[in-house]
């Protein structure tokens, strides 16, 4: 569970992780589940070839019979080239057909392709039935299907915008759910001016951190998880750091925390760096510390302590500003009361 909390520390395996989630939705869910694509009212040009030669059969009947060629024409222009093509190798004994009958329907289509005037193609439209008119009618305002397409992605994209703040908004108040944290004041005292980063990581012109931050915990606040955003001078994002919860200890409310994690992510860097600040009592216990070693390197933590996490291109000091352990039935110095500490960041 570490491991994968870990992993979704970093934007690209979260949003990796939030296309899948979003591709499995939207295809095998929605479009092959919920919403499938049916074909209603399609041109007999969809129709199979043993079909589509029963369909231009039945069109030459119904002429012979009816006699109109304008009906039969609109028939088959439905097969679309399909339809030339049949009739250009139309024989005497297709569809039942004499060659009276081929050359009187050729005859009749011939005359259906003349151009008739405008009022006399109102009145063969006043002549239509009534049922073929609304048949029309009904054609002209069918459903367009691209608005089916246009409500699907919509609601693909308000799915992934969920997604996206469910994964990158880390911090969220839910107020009404979960109580909101208040941030304890720290006295001016207690928060000194920041001191130089080591030699070893200090350049002339790197005297001050790119950014610092303050993260506080109170006895109480089980939800305790801080992460910020590390952006340089000129607003590019280079990474990410926090502080959490790493190990509690005993049972009850509040939770009793002998543990903290530090991490730094950098952009640049193939693995987020994270080392777990220990109470006393699980620095020296044996179990506690090796079951900790899972999550990072261990580091006990002191008053005025500092610990350092380094990346690829990032540098972060956390500096332990306040500490206090708390009291009770359990091990002495085995879990926090309050713990403040300072987070800097420097570029390497």
């Amino acid at each position: 569970m570490d491991k994968i909390q870990e992993y979704l520390k970093r934007p690209l395996i979260t949003a990796g992780i939030g296309f899948l989630i979003g591709l499995i939705i939207g295809l095998p869910i929605l479009g092959w589940g919920l919403m499938p694509v049916r074909w209603t009212d399609a041109d007999p040009s969809y129709l199979r070839t043993d079909l589509q030669e029963d369909y231009f059969c039945m069109v030459i009947h119904s002429f012979m019979k009816t006699g109109d060629s304008l009906q039969a024409k609109e028939r088959l222009e439905g097969l679309g080239s399909v339809s030339e093509e049949k009739l250009a190798n139309l024989m005497p004994g297709d569809c039942g057909l004499s060659i009276t009958d081929i050359d009187q329907f050729r005859t009749a289509l011939g005359l259906a392709q003349t151009v008739l005037p405008a009022e006399e193609a109102a009145e063969v439209e006043e002549a239509m039935p009534v049922d073929e008119k609304e048949a029309t009618e009904d054609k002209k305002s069918a459903f367009n299907p691209f608005i089916l397409v246009g409500v699907l992605c919509l609601i693909t994209l308000i799915i992934g915008g969920a997604l996206a703040y469910i994964f990158f908004v880390r911090k969220r108040s839910l107020n009404g759910i979960f109580p909101v944290r208040s941030k304890p004041e720290v006295s001016e005292t207690e928060v000194d001016a920041y001191e130089d980063i080591p030699a070893e990581f200090s350049t002339p012109d790197q005297d001050v951190p790119i950014t610092q931050f303050m993260s506080t915990y109170v006895s109480g606040d089980d939800l305790f998880d801080d992460s910020f955003s590390i952006d340089s001078p000129s607003g590019e994002f280079l990474g990410e750091c926090g502080v959490g919860i790493s190990e509690t200890i005993g049972v009850g409310d509040p939770k009793k925390i002998t543990a903290f994690e530090v991490w730094l992510f950098d952009k640049n860097d193939i693995q987020t760096v994270t080392k777990v600040l220990m109470s006393q009592h699980a620095f020296d216990d044996a179990a506690i510390a090796n079951r900790l070693a899972s999550k990072g390197e261990p580091v006990l933590l002191e008053p005025g302590g500092k610990v350092f996490l380094e990346t690829a291109t990032l540098v972060l000091e956390a500096r332990v500003v306040d500490m206090n352990y708390g009291q009770g039935a359990l091990p002495e110095n085995s879990f926090f009361d309050r713990l403040t500490l300072e987070l800097a960041v420097w570029p390497k």
